[in-house]
């Protein structure tokens, strides 16, 4: 099922042939540059079944993103349930990873302007959250693009104590 259509994108159910490319860039080292570490194929193809359980729970999840110009599998872009211990928390989150090859092509903020906008009529929730790591400024700055606002910086609580990672900046965007 397509979910959204843009002009370069199609976001729909994932299918069996987007595990190989997903583990692929789940393992890729520039993009889990601002996570903890790379996943092997066996904790992405965990992280697919995860992603389809919440489709089947919730109605809305990470979608798969797809070029329209040739049909290949590219990254997600969606929404995930913030699964942290935290003042935000329980709350939804907007979030995208994009192949390594596609960065600085607009297709994530592309994707996540077109989630957002789906958003206001499809699902059940009128904020949504984003952070990332201090040092991740290319999330930050889509983050800006679709029109989230900074709250605050926060140590992240799963992120271990002196970790270069540790520091995060919370945005939000309330749909009307």
């Amino acid at each position: 099922m397509i979910y959204i259509e843009t002009p370069r994108l199609l976001l729909r159910d994932w299918k069996e042939d987007d595990i190989l490319p997903f583990a692929s860039i789940n393992s890729n080292p520039h993009v889990m540059k601002y996570f903890l570490k790379a996943l092997t194929e066996e904790e992405s193809l965990g992280f697919y079944n995860r992603i389809q359980n919440e489709f089947s729970q919730c109605g809305y999840g990470l979608y798969a993103v797809e070029k329209k110009e040739d049909g290949a599998f590219i990254g997600y872009t969606g929404f995930h349930g913030i699964p942290l211990d935290i003042d935000f928390a329980p709350g939804i989150e907007i979030g995208w990873r994009i192949r390594y090859d596609e960065w600085n092509k607009g297709y994530a903020t592309e994707a996540a302007k077109a989630c957002l906008l789906y958003a206001k009529e499809h699902v059940p929730f009128d904020t949504i959250w984003s952070f990332t790591s201090l040092s991740n400024k290319s999330s930050e700055r889509v983050m800006q693009k679709i029109g989230m606002t900074k709250v605050k910086e926060f140590p992240h609580p799963a992120i271990p104590d002196n970790h270069p990672l540790k520091e995060h900046v919370l945005y939000k965007i309330e749909l009307p």
